[in-house]
């Protein structure tokens, strides 16, 4: 993550909009499998939306398949 730390103290407001980018894009991917493992080890939509601080409807929603 060094080239992308680099990039958050840029003062460059173009380099530092790609990294926000880059972190949500990172943060949806830890969400994803984080949110299947907590399926798979038989957490509740509740319980995820929980943890997430979202509803269970939103979650179930963004990942119910």
């Amino acid at each position: 993550m060094g080239e992308l730390a680099e990039r958050i103290k840029s003062n460059e407001p173009a380099v530092g909009l790609r990294a926000v980018g880059a972190l949500h894009r990172l943060a949806e991917q830890v969400e994803a499998i984080s949110v299947s493992l907590a399926r798979e080890q038989g957490w509740t939509w509740e319980q995820i939306g929980d943890a997430l601080g979202m509803s269970r409807q939103s979650v179930h929603a963004k990942y119910g398949k």
